[in-house]
């Protein structure tokens, strides 16, 4: 069964996104196939579309925070069947064998996971594409469940946003009374502060906008710091057992430091590359302090993720586009310039 697929693709790092038919690999016994609803638009995207990271390769359909419906299922698929609602994030497959894959952790596959857009099929070496697309073909062990009552768009970016937060918050076991802060509120920082906060951590947002406080209280914070207030940063040292940052450029971390508890942890999630200015050590010398990374989280924790927010009625807040805005929308995105995500109508991708 081939499948003739539209999409929208980039055919290099200077060209809009516009449609492009693809085939899609043909479906293995473990596969199912999934009609796209809604696809949520990540920074990752334009990142990847623009060759940002130095690593894209073209023609590109971007896309991995994905909603859809199951169209088939291969004859060895027993966990679904067709018409359930299912999500697919980063990852389509990894290794499955190694030290990470073993404990559920794929996204730290040693043998790099496979991702759902620009990456090559393990099996067939086809190119893989994502979801600003008609349909997917994937493995049942890397699709997820989606809650029942779960609003479907709002659901869209729990696959990367909500799942790249709620890693490290369940890592560093944040529960009731758990002293957390939130660097930046985009779309990883509202997702952020919604879990932190239904998790039962008093919650402080850093911001170096003082418009935020209002929007950031109905999100979760029971507290705003201006970080350029050195008032405010004096007056929440040695605070948080956990800082998660989510700014995605490079910016100074040394102003944070001093507001961790001792063996307290300031863990990136927003952006990858070279610190500066310097980091300096001597707080972290001085208090057992850290500055970890976390990267997306495993199948098992992102189904864990939406069991949770199915529970507590958790959602991104989004803005929904039709497909034919997404170049508008990256401009937009830029500038940050959308509470909190956006999140594409797949109903409107159409041949012109």
């Amino acid at each position: 069964m081939t499948l003739n697929v539209l999409g929208y693709a980039a055919q290099s790092a200077r060209d809009a996104l516009a449609p492009y038919r693809f085939v899609r690999r043909d479906p293995r016994p473990d596969d199912v196939v999934i009609h796209i609803l809604y696809c949520g638009v990540c920074h990752s995207d334009l990142h990847t579309v623009r060759n940002d990271w130095g690593f894209s390769t073209y023609p590109i359909v971007p896309g991995h925070e994905i909603i859809g419906r199951m169209i088939s299922v291969g004859p060895d698929v027993t966990r679904f069947k067709p018409g359930d609602h299912v999500g697919v994030g980063c990852m389509v497959d990894s290794c499955r064998h190694c030290a990470a894959c073993e404990q559920g952790l794929e996204q730290y596959c040693e043998e790099i996971p496979t991702y759902t857009y620009g990456g090559i099929d393990r099996h067939d070496r086809m190119p893989t594409f994502g979801g600003y697309s008609e349909k997917i073909v994937v493995s049942d062990k890397f699709v997820l469940k989606i809650p029942d009552g779960l609003d479907l768009k709002g659901g869209a970016p729990l696959l990367c946003a909500g799942i790249t937060t709620w890693s490290p918050l369940r890592h560093w076991k944040v529960g009731k009374g758990s002293k957390v802060a939130v660097i930046g509120l985009g779309g990883l920082g509202h997702m952020a502060l919604k879990l932190a906060k239904a998790l039962g951590a008093h919650v402080t947002l850093f911001t170096r906008s003082s418009g935020k406080e209002k929007d950031a209280r109905r999100l979760g914070a029971d507290n705003v710091v201006l970080s350029t207030d050195k008032g405010q940063m004096a007056a929440v040292k040695g605070r948080f057992e956990l800082i998660i940052d989510t700014v995605p450029y490079a910016h100074d971390l040394n102003p944070y430091m001093p507001s961790l508890t001792l063996n307290g942890t300031l863990v990136l999630v927003g952006f990858l590359g070279g610190l500066e200015p310097v980091l300096n050590t001597v707080p972290m010398i001085m208090g057992r302090k850290s500055v970890a990374g976390s990267v997306i989280g495993g199948i098992p924790e992102t189904q864990e993720l939406l069991d949770f927010c199915g529970k507590h009625g958790i959602t991104s807040d989004v803005e929904v586009i039709m497909i034919q805005d997404i170049n508008e929308a990256y401009e937009r995105m830029l500038k940050s310039d959308v509470k909190y995500r956006f999140v594409i109508d797949m109903a409107s991708l159409k041949d012109r």
